[in-house]
């Protein structure tokens, strides 16, 4: 039997165990979040396309070429979110294509990537996803695309964790090094990158290792108290918080009789 994790699995126990055994163990549902992601979707599948579909026999795309994919992938959008996309298109083009002497081609976009690890004779799967993957001279970056208004800089060791997942399957998968991160946040046309170093690969190994040996022997799941408790979708539940905490509600998973059952 083989167990996948994410990068948000290892966020989540590094934050909190008590947090992942309600989410993942008893599989509560987490605080919803309203809102149209149609918008943000379709940025997506147009840059994918704006990539892919480049013939490369030209230095650089006009922008009718961007304009092209957009209108591709933006039929099903109202009239303003097909104005706002497109002006978000053009700042992108004008930040990051039209200055570069000639557009490489990415090694891939819109894909998914799997690791495998083995830990205390367990195999454990790594996976993600990534918007594009670009050639380095010494080796990978991976780009993430952010739409949405929030353009804050991710917590450091939230950062950390997925660097070290996409090093370790990135390593296996095309064997280069995965060299720098960068997000690309599409409403303000900022990129934030961040190094990649084999200490990111080492500290996802131990951190697995740990997840492996609590898992299989601690049935505890200790909380970790601090000011992540004030916005916890699981709060109501946990000992640490309330003092008279709620019973678990009926919909909640029963207990797992293997402990190590990840799902993504």
């Amino acid at each position: 039997m083989v167990y996948p994790i994410s990068a948000a699995k290892l966020q989540t126990y590094y934050r909190c165990p008590r947090a992942y055994y309600y989410r993942y163990q008893r599989k509560l549902p987490s605080a919803a979040f309203f809102g149209s992601a149609a918008l943000g979707t379709s940025l997506h599948q147009a840059l994918a396309s704006i990539y892919r579909d480049w013939h490369y026999q030209e230095p650089v795309p006009e922008f009718g070429w961007v304009d092209r994919c957009w209108g591709q992938q933006s039929r099903g959008l109202n009239t303003t979110q097909r104005d706002e996309g497109r002006r978000i298109l053009q700042r992108y083009y004008a930040e990051f294509m039209l200055g570069t002497s000639t557009l490489r081609k990415p090694l891939a976009v819109e894909g998914r990537i799997q690791g495998g690890l083995r830990v205390q004779n367990l195999e454990f799967i790594l996976s993600g996803r990534y918007d594009r993957l670009d050639y380095l001279d010494d080796g990978l970056e991976l780009i993430d695309y952010k739409s949405t208004k929030d353009c804050s800089i991710p917590d450091p060791d939230d950062v950390d964790l997925q660097i070290g997942l996409y090093y370790l399957a990135l390593e296996q998968r095309y064997h280069r090094q995965l060299k720098r991160l960068s997000i690309i946040y599409l409403r303000t046309g900022e990129k934030v990158s961040f190094s990649a170093t084999p200490f990111h690969r080492e500290r996802v190994k131990t951190l697995v290792g740990d997840i492996a040996m609590q898992l299989r022997h601690d049935q505890s799941w200790q909380p970790f108290p601090g000011t992540q408790c004030d916005r916890c979708a699981y709060a109501r539940y946990c000992p640490a918080v309330q003092v008279d905490p709620e019973p678990l509600p009926h919909e909640a998973r029963p207990e797992p009789q293997l402990q190590l059952a990840f799902s993504l």
